[in-house]
């Protein structure tokens, strides 16, 4: 308890009041001496030896291997065996333990010495079915590679609706890590397309840092208007918010804000797809400040706009540049541009976010709110065999709809997209409890952490427009004269120069490398099949080959390369079904892997070269 109470002071505090409330925990003594435990009657670990039984459970579970990086859960943690075998065997892969009842963990810090395991980096203690999530963002998430589950299904079972409800927050989450991975592979060679056509940008815009904790001292409140139905609710005291509220919106609901005489403060912008400027184009708000990641389409940082702030890049080309020449300041980026909002202004300094259109769902069928682009271009392409109805069914279907519980305690139509950003902000709420939101709408989707408010409580808000504005005005004079300055702009110059060259040295080292590794590999593999390559032959190609891999994997530019990189997942079993010998089918692996990162480095570079000083 001592270490438990300098580490986990929180969860210290629950294990002391925590009482084996049923009186069902059984403490016994299995064959090999160890301590086992049964609850109810149902042994949770094994009557003759735990320990090995959690050892090989853990080996079973790694004989493919899996990244240190990417975490394990363990749900159900008993007397701790499971758990204490993956901290004993990986020393650095996050460990998340799900338990329902504290009094087991209690009972296991009793009769076990659980100092290392507790003492060891990277371990999360989840008592709340809802806390998953967040544990689960705090570390490195894979397409390729879903966090491990480990679950003791005699705890499991004893309490399956709660821990059900783990089992689905954890595939949610996994979910979502492989739509980004499918949108990458499908709009990659587009955003680094987008990135080199906006480089510059990274030195001639400033970042949202010249922003950070505007708001803080003042508890202005923020109106963050999404693009969903429930905007429509908006409408009608639009001004009164205004005046009340410093207000940002996304790209998506511009057009609505704009179309009632209201120009938001701040414009959220991420996305980088064609489709995604279009609710932009032709559009003039002189008095907002367009917020964007680097990678939007370049059309987006040519609007008709007051002025535009940087986000820190989500992508691997647009942070190797910021790193080198000025950080710009991280958002949450949980696939939809109303996550980044909601984070944007929670980085101002927000306590209080009034949310409008954040329905992530379809009450009444609706999709967006009344005269959104989307709605608009359904009309202008519907005919008479394909209505614009047709197009509102498929956006209805497509995503996987389910029904779920609304803010109003009813049911409403979600899908499955949607669920996963529901998911983000839930995770997001969760690590910052200090900020309050509210939503005007009782129909949209129930998410935790949101509030329903009336409009006659919003009302009784104090008008705070001329505040609002002398801030932002004092803000911008004070970011121009800093970021704008001779001296400060000249040295960003140098240093953006100096960047780009490294970048461009870098893939070329890299193409460099993969084509040679791959002409290595495939010299030898030809030879091996052929029964030519001898001893010294295969040693000498390995030898090369190792070293070609270790000087890429210290290349500062890996990440870059590998954002282009091809999905590998199926090569083994491929290869495999066609080339029964060992080294055969590594030597034939490692030619195709090197001749598709020499591609993708290729790939980048010939899109760099466009870009002009």
């Amino acid at each position: 308890m001592v270490v438990l109470k300098k580490i986990f002071p929180l969860l210290a505090e629950e294990i002391a009041k925590a009482e084996d409330v049923d009186g069902k925990l059984t403490i016994e003594a299995a064959s090999s001496g160890l301590p086992t435990l049964a609850v109810a009657g149902v042994y949770v670990h094994s009557k003759r030896d735990p320990e090995r039984e959690a050892q090989r459970l853990v080996d079973a579970a790694f004989a493919n291997g899996q990244a240190d990086e990417i975490p394990a859960l363990v749900l159900g943690f008993g007397l701790g065996y499971t758990a204490t075998a993956l901290a004993d065997r990986f020393q650095a892969k996050p460990l998340i333990v799900v338990e329902k009842r504290v009094d087991i963990l209690k009972k296991a810090l009793e009769v076990r010495d659980l100092t290392a395991l507790l003492s060891r980096p990277h371990v999360v203690f989840v008592l709340d079915s809802e806390g998953v999530t967040g544990a689960l963002s705090l570390f490195k998430s894979s397409p390729h590679t879903p966090p491990l589950v480990f679950s003791n299904r005699p705890l499991t079972g004893h309490d399956s609706e709660w821990y059900a409800a783990v089992e689905d927050k954890i595939r949610t989450w996994v979910s979502r890590t492989n739509i980004n991975r499918a949108t990458q592979k499908r709009f990659g060679e587009r955003w680094v397309r987008n990135l080199s056509a906006n480089l510059e940008a990274s030195k001639d815009i400033p970042g949202i840092t010249k922003l950070e904790g505007l708001l803080a001292k003042s508890n202005i409140p923020v109106f963050l208007a999404a693009a969903g139905p429930s905007l429509d609710d908006a409408a009608p005291i639009l001004r009164d918010i205004y005046s009340r509220c410093l207000v940002v919106a996304v790209d998506t609901s511009l057009r609505f804000l704009l179309a009632r005489g209201i120009e938001p403060d701040f414009l959220l912008s991420v996305d980088p797809q064609y489709w995604n400027f279009r609710h932009l184009d032709r559009q003039k708000a002189s008095k907002t400040r367009l917020v964007a990641e680097s990678a939007v389409y370049p059309s987006v940082l040519r609007g008709a706009f007051g002025g535009i702030f940087l986000c820190s890049s989500f992508f691997p080309l647009g942070r190797f540049i910021e790193d080198r020449t000025e950080s710009k300041g991280t958002l949450g980026a949980g696939g939809s541009v109303a996550t980044s909002a909601w984070d944007f202004a929670r980085f101002l300094g927000a306590k209080t976010a009034w949310l409008s259109g954040l329905d992530l769902s379809f009450p009444e069928l609706k999709t967006h709110f009344h005269g959104a682009l989307f709605e608009e271009k359904s009309h202008a392409e519907s005919g008479r065999f394909v209505p614009a109805e047709t197009w509102n069914f498929r956006a209805l279907r497509d995503g996987h709809p389910f029904l779920a519980k609304s803010m109003g305690g009813g049911e409403v139509l979600t899908d499955k997209r949607l669920s996963i950003y529901a998911a983000w902000f839930e995770s997001r709420f969760s690590q910052f409890p200090e900020i309050r939101n509210y939503s005007f709408s009782l129909n949209g989707l129930a998410i935790k952490g949101i509030e329903a408010a009336s409009v006659e409580e919003f009302m009784a808000l104090p008008e705070r427009r001329l505040e609002i504005d002398n801030i932002l005005s004092k803000s911008y004079s004070a970011m121009e004269k800093d970021f704008f300055h001779e001296e400060t702009a000249k040295l960003r110059d140098e240093k953006y120069k100096t960047a780009f060259a490294s970048l461009l040295n870098g893939l070329d080292d890299v193409k460099n490398l993969s084509e040679d590794a791959a002409e290595y590999a495939k010299t030898a593999a030809i030879k091996h099949k052929m029964g030519h390559l001898k001893d010294t032959d295969r040693e000498n190609t390995l030898k090369k080959l190792d070293n070609a891999n270790k000087s890429i994997a210290e290349s500062a530019v890996k990440e870059v390369t590998a954002f282009l990189f091809p999905d590998t997942e199926g090569w083994e079993e491929e290869i495999a079904a066609g080339t029964p010998e060992a080294l055969a089918r590594h030597l034939e692996f490692l030619s195709r892997f090197h001749n598709a990162l020499w591609q993708a480095a290729k790939n980048n570079l010939r899109v760099l070269s466009k870009v002009k000083f």
